[in-house]
């Protein structure tokens, strides 16, 4: 069965208006949410970045029925794994029976340099991520737990507060390798637009995408406003994961036109059919459940063309 959802994006809302923003999509029938972990923006335009769990908090409380997820923690680095794995537990208890999609990968420098670790190149930072997880679902049993690994160290951990389920443990993946990896040692696939590489992915778990839009009045001032706000998504190669600070990205997207925007993965097309098409193909991809970024300040723009134009053509 076919999910829809919608991003709380926690780069360009503060977490009283994500945690508004979270009761408007369950009130318009949205299936899941899923917010964004992150300690600083990719740009300075964006403007904000509240503490994650914080945030879920609120969503839990405030809503009554839709299903959540976080899109995606870091576990590795800037919080030790037996912390991340207390937060999610805490908030699988407190959405009282809901699904929890606890999204995780390998990070980006923007976020994990903070404390002052070395970032490591991706293959150790693959390995970091599989002993997160290791020493994560040893806390998740409620079994007292002690751990000596080459990443972490756990000594006599014990979480006393566990939902009646274990959240469901979503890895992230862009490419080959991450996807085996999420195969592997995953409840489910996590990834961006409608790559294909979800074939990699042979369980039963759910199989989560988003995709990035702007709603506007035309589509001249949707690629404006997606310029302006989320163009380092435009930007080449492993930059995403190596710059580690707003300014490095501000100078880096530069480079980056308003053509590339229009051009790019964002979709900026005032056609429904365009957006029903876009869809379409994560669907045929692979992927179950499909969660859309409205890029900017105007959600409701987003809210009323999606239930007027765009899903009814799959509800």
């Amino acid at each position: 069965m076919t999910e829809f959802g919608y991003t709380l994006s926690s780069e360009e809302f503060g977490p009283t208006e994500l945690v508004e923003n979270a009761v408007e999509a369950e009130d318009r029938g949205y299936d899941f949410l899923s917010v964004s972990d992150h300690f600083h923006p990719w740009l300075a335009e964006q403007g904000e970045s509240p503490f994650v769990w914080s945030t879920l908090g609120g969503v839990a409380e405030a809503t009554e029925e839709v299903d959540v997820g976080v899109g995606v923690t870091c576990p590795t680095t800037r919080i030790h794994p037996v912390n991340v794995a207390q937060a999610a537990a805490t908030t699988k208890a407190m959405l009282d029976g809901r699904a929890f999609h606890f999204g995780v990968g390998t990070g980006e420098a923007l976020n994990e340099h903070v404390t002052g670790e070395r970032w490591p190149e991706y293959a150790v930072r693959k390995e970091m991520l599989a002993e997160a997880i290791d020493v994560i679902r040893s806390l998740w049993t409620g079994e007292q737990v002690s751990h000596r690994g080459p990443h972490y160290t756990v000594e006599n951990a014990r979480l006393f507060t566990l939902p009646d389920e274990p959240p469901s443990l979503v890895v992230s993946a862009f490419g080959a390798e991450s996807a085996r990896m999420a195969d592997e040692l995953g409840d489910g696939f996590w990834s961006v637009g409608p790559q294909d590489i979800v074939s990699e992915f042979d369980g039963d778990g759910p199989k989560i995408t988003q995709l990035s839009v702007c709603v506007a009045d035309g589509e001249d001032e949707a690629v404006e406003t997606a310029h302006e706000n989320w163009r380092q998504s435009a930007l080449p190669g492993e930059l995403n994961q190596e710059l580690p600070t707003p300014k490095h990205f501000d100078q880096a997207s530069q480079l980056v036109s308003e053509d590339d925007v229009r051009e790019g993965s964002i979709l900026t097309d005032t056609d429904p059919q365009a957006h029903v098409d876009s869809i379409q193909q994560c669907l045929d991809a692979g992927y179950d459940h499909v969660y859309f970024h409205q890029i900017g300040d105007d959600q409701e723009a987003f809210f009323e063309f999606y239930e007027e134009e765009v899903l009814p053509s799959f509800r």
